[in-house]
């Protein structure tokens, strides 16, 4: 699949529910979240299908989000369908990490981490922006950063390597400034990637302020006052939008996610994204969606359902429209983290 724009489409990230044991303050604001009803949400199977589909159509990386994702029931049920898959070379999950430490029933007392990595699954990135506890429930509505830290443990005792377990912190002035430093050397320590990202308008509009904005730019700044002269990494490409810079006389790395700030930020865009309830999205800073679920469910045929991603991929827009007043119409808890 090629957009418009030259883009090849290999990457899909799949959302496969819009709950999450979390509330952080970007992605789900209020406490009260109107949860989809059981029978709009696409059964595993009606997913494998569609990633059958576009796997035929190039796609050879997955992504598979929420929501927290392994909050869903039988949630490696899923992950066995996926291995079924041959052209899938680069399976990923993205957590909040705190039930990657805890035994699954029925698996021998394995952990989460465990059972994820013998389906097939190379990388887990786990958000983390802060390593205060205190903060870290200001932020996420809950108290699970000692859980998040065993996560964290538990993968990297699964096999997960450093350049498999990516740590996403997401930039917010006036809350976790000060945890710049502090996380850069946790990563060290556990031998695994640290991501800034910084601050996008997905769930509401007043989610993303001049208050509570802090652009890449500044963070790294910061970083380079107690460190020195960060050292671009242009050739160490992990799959992904980051950029990535090494620490003076020091094998860390540590990637910048400048979606607001980077003009440049989409010239490389191969991805698109669907929803738990069947929508695909070409692009996240974009209002259009498109189902798929109804013609699914309507009894569509593989090709007639290439031919949805075909239309969708045809519109996908050159940038995403963060910087153009932006009006979310969805929480990105339902988008798909």
């Amino acid at each position: 699949m090629q957009d418009p724009f030259g883009h090849l489409i290999s990457y899909l990230r799949v959302s496969i529910t819009d709950r999450c044991n979390e509330r952080c303050l970007y992605c789900m604001p209020q406490e009260l979240q109107e949860w989809l009803p059981h029978n709009e949400i696409l059964s595993y199977e009606e997913l494998a299908r569609i990633v059958r589909v576009a796997a035929t159509l190039g796609v050879s990386k997955l992504r598979v989000t929420g929501g927290e994702p392994l909050t869903r029931r039988d949630v490696l049920r899923f992950f066995d369908l996926l291995s079924e898959i041959p052209t899938l070379r680069d399976l990923g999950v993205s957590t909040n990490g705190s039930l990657l430490a805890r035994p699954v029933p029925g698996q021998d007392g394995r952990s989460m981490a465990e059972c994820l990595r013998a389906r097939n699954v190379r990388t887990i990135n786990i958000s983390l922006d802060t390593l205060d506890r205190a903060d870290y429930a200001r932020t996420t509505g809950r108290d699970f950063l000692p859980q998040t830290l065993a996560g964290i443990d538990a993968a990297r005792a699964a096999g997960f390597g450093p350049d498999q377990i990516k740590l996403n912190c997401v930039l917010m002035r006036g809350r976790n400034e000060d945890q710049l430093i502090p996380l850069i050397e946790f990563a060290a320590r556990k031998n695994v990637l640290l991501r800034f990202i910084e601050l996008m308008p997905v769930s509401t509009t007043d989610v993303l302020s001049d208050a509570n904005f802090l652009p890449i730019a500044e963070a790294r700044r910061s970083i380079e006052k107690h460190y020195g002269a960060l050292a671009p990494a242009p050739n160490f490409r992990p799959n992904g939008p980051a950029s990535y810079y090494q620490l003076p006389d020091s094998a860390q790395r540590i990637g910048f996610i400048g979606a607001m700030t980077n003009l440049h930020f989409c010239e490389n865009c191969n991805k698109l994204r669907l929803t738990c309830e069947g929508k695909l999205r070409p692009c996240l800073g974009s209002f259009l969606e498109f189902d798929i679920r109804e013609p699914l469910r309507a009894g569509a045929s593989d090709e007639e359902l290439s031919q949805v991603f075909l239309d969708v991929v045809a519109r996908k827009p050159k940038q995403h429209d963060f910087r153009e007043n932006y009006q979310p119409n969805r929480k990105m808890v339902a988008i798909g983290g």
